[in-house]
Formats: C-alpha cells, sequence, structure tokens
C-alpha cells in the first residue's frame, strides 16, 4: 500500500508541469482595492463601502489605497499590470471611457482586454443647468436661442476631458447648439460661474445643483442619463429628444484579466449583495445617483460602447488634453 501511494505521488509529480500549484482558498491574504483618484470623492467612498462587505464576509482585510495622476490611468494600469490573481482590485469612474481615448499616446492599454469586468455599482446623471436669466423653458427652445444668438451662448465645463466637457460637446454635434465653451478647474468654480451668470449653462453633476435649482437660483432643463432620475424624475431625458445622447458618471469594479472567474464571481456577488444594504444605497441616493449592480459580462459590454462613443465624440470635436 505504501509502495503504490509513493508510486502515485511520483507519477502526479511527474507529469504536472512544474508551474503548477495546488489551488488555494481565496482570499489567504490581505487585497488591496486601486481607487484612482483622491480621498473622499464618490468613487473612493463606494470602494470604501465595499472593501468593508468584503473584509466582513471574507475574513481578510481589503484595503483601499487611492493612486490619483492622470486621470485615473496610472492606477488602472497598476491593476493591469499586477498578477491575475485576485489580490488587485480595481474601482473607478466613467473617465476610464473617455480617457482611454485622450490618453491613448501615453498608455498602451486596452482596458477592454486588459481588465475583467466585476460589477456596475452606480450611475450618477448630469444635469443640464441653467441661469434663470436664460429666456427657455426647454432643450429644443434653449438649442434654437443659441443659433440665434450670433456669438452662441457660454457654456462651462469643469476641464478638458471632464464629462462635463463631452457632454457639452456632444450636445453641439448631436443638436447643432452654438456653443462658447469655457473650461474652469472643477465642478465647484463652474457652479460659481454660473450661479453669478458668468456663464448661460453647463452639465453639472445632480447633487451639486440640486439645492440651487429647488431653491429657484438656477434652472434644469434634463438630465443625460437614458433613465429619469430617481432623485429629480420630473427632469427630461436628453436621450428622449436627441436619441443616443448619453453621458454619465458611473462606479464600476474591474480586475486584471486572466483572473479566476470563480475569484471575480465571488467578487461580483458579494459587491451585488452590499448595494442592497440600506448604508450603500443610501449614500448612492444622496449622490444623486441609482443603483445598477450589473453582470460582468453587462459591464464588459458596457465598456466597450462608452469608449467608442466617447471616442467618436473626442475626435470629431478636437479635444485634446490641456
Amino acid at each position: 500500500m505504501v509502495s503504490r501511494t509513493c508510486f502515485a505521488a511520483a507519477f502526479i509529480a511527474a507529469v504536472l508541469p512544474a508551474s503548477f500549484a495546488w489551488p488555494q482558498a481565496w482570499p489567504s491574504k490581505a487585497v488591496r482595492i486601486i481607487v484612482p483618484f483622491a480621498p473622499g470623492g464618490t468613487t473612493d467612498t463606494q470602494a470604501r463601502l465595499l472593501a468593508r462587505k468584503y473584509t466582513d464576509s471574507l475574513g481578510q482585510a481589503f484595503v483601499v489605497e487611492n493612486r490619483a495622476a492622470a486621470g485615473g490611468m496610472i492606477g488602472t494600469e497598476q491593476v493591469i499590470k499586477a498578477p491575475a490573481d485576485g489580490y488587485t482590485l480595481l474601482f473607478t469612474s466613467s473617465s476610464l471611457s473617455v480617457n482611454t481615448t485622450l490618453f491613448a499616446s501615453k498608455f498602451k492599454f486596452d482596458p477592454t482586454k486588459d481588465l475583467a469586468p466585476v460589477i456596475l455599482a452606480s450611475s450618477v446623471p448630469l444635469v443640464l443647468t441653467l441661469h434663470p436669466s436664460v429666456p427657455v423653458k426647454s432643450v429644443k427652445e434653449l438649442v434654437a436661442l443659441s443659433k440665434r444668438h450670433s456669438t452662441g451662448l457660454n457654456a462651462g465645463h469643469n476641464g478638458s476631458g471632464t464629462t462635463s466637457h463631452i457632454a457639452l460637446e456632444m450636445m453641439s454635434q448631436q443638436t447643432g447648439a452654438k456653443l462658447v465653451q469655457i473650461p474652469y478647474k472643477g465642478g465647484g468654480p463652474t457652479t460659481i460661474a454660473l450661479l453669478s451668470g458668468e456663464v448661460d449653462m453647463c452639465f453639472s453633476t445632480l447633487t451639486t445643483v440640486k439645492p440651487h435649482i429647488e431653491a429657484g437660483k438656477l434652472r434644469g432643463l434634463a438630465v443625460s442619463t437614458k433613465k429619469p432620475s430617481s432623485i429629480m424624475p420630473k427632469l427630461p431625458t436628453m436621450d428622449s429628444m436627441y436619441p443616443g445622447f448619453e453621458s454619465d458618471n458611473w462606479f464600476a469594479m474591474f480586475v486584471a484579466a486572466g483572473t479566476p472567474k470563480e475569484i471575480v464571481a465571488k467578487l461580483h456577488d458579494l459587491a451585488a449583495e452590499a448595494l442592497k444594504a440600506p448604508e450603500m444605497r443610501d449614500f448612492i441616493l444622496r449622490d444623486g445617483g441609482d443603483v445598477v449592480a450589473s453582470t460582468p459580462e453587462e459591464l464588459g459590454a458596457h465598456l466597450r460602447n462608452e469608449i467608442a462613443r466617447y471616442a467618436k465624440v473626442i475626435k470629431a470635436g478636437n479635444i485634446k488634453l490641456d
């Protein structure tokens, strides 16, 4: 019996490749979640809420690490270059779908091939917002007014390549609106410029402008998502007037391509469960968003479509980084 056992062990050792290792239960050590932006923002907060769920459910620490640089591309590249073993995760935003084109000359990777999708967690609409002095009550009227204006309407955005910038360019291309685009350094300065009447309009995150709209200091015309916002359901969608118009801030998790499917499935299922929890849902709603909780396949298709759609807008508008 002993000799047979020894023979069997020797046979297995002979036929298995040298690189083979018996699978260990995952996770057997701490897991990093790379957030390619600064601490404190929506991406960071959602990642930390998911990290807490993973830690509680799997008994290993899931630690958020912020790697803010190059519009999120450096942190993304770090995950792509990490071993595909489930110990380095990426939680990022829709900036990935824009910056893949804008940074194409600097980063030689393809997120549709080099990342494996896990889950699209949530989506936050942008609101087409006006200064109350602009004499229109609908998007169609706004477009018509811009065309009648000798130089066009002044439109603020949060900086080159931001979703607020891409949404304005998309509007110009799809509607023919005549806009003078004015960049600011972030959402705060853009909102101040709109409140003061320095610019006529902008696309802003819902939570930024909602208090001002309710106070009558600004006027909301439409949301940029395919579906109406659950926070401001009376606002129509841009897509309902101009089919194909969509530009939102979405938040999603990825891992390096080649990560075992069992690990991807476990990450997805726990995240989907976490997105049902009141704490997570309440945060997303307070941030003006809606829970999505997609499948990995749905996220993969979404990313491919987003990159292709934004690439067309960027190239047609000749958008470059500042």
